[in-house]
């Protein structure tokens, strides 16, 4: 997948009341070819990078959300992606506790205005 602009990915995942847009809990970062290394702390959602790639850059991998505690509602998310068109992968890993059952999901990135201009996402419930 990819958007028409560089900021990074993020999910974020909500309960009946919606969305969470805080209280993420975690990191996520890029590592390219000559070692460039980037890491961002994210609070607003899992974060899927460390600074975005490219406009027009699509991405590869997965990101699986695992219910760590039930009876708490915290969730765990990790996600191992890279780049077509540059030597680059970036992973990312954090925690978030909602109110009640997660009932939904949203892709978005980090500045909320970026647009999705190519490939799929698929979401599979086990």
């Amino acid at each position: 997948v990819s958007t028409n602009g560089t900021s990074s990915f993020l999910i974020q995942i909500g309960d009946s009341g919606g969305i969470e847009t805080t209280g993420y809990l975690g990191a996520s970062g890029t590592l390219g070819n000559a070692s460039t290394v980037s890491v961002a702390n994210t609070t607003t959602g899992f974060g899927m990078d460390g600074g975005g790639g490219a406009a027009g850059s699509t991405r590869h991998g997965a990101i699986v959300l695992s219910l760590e505690e039930a009876s708490s509602f915290t969730w765990i998310c990790t996600s191992n992606t890279s780049f077509d068109n540059v030597s680059t992968i970036a992973i990312g890993s954090g925690k978030k506790t909602l109110s009640a059952a997660l009932d939904r999901v949203r892709i978005t990135t980090v500045n909320g205005t970026d647009v999705f201009d190519a490939g799929t996402i698929n979401i599979l419930y086990v």
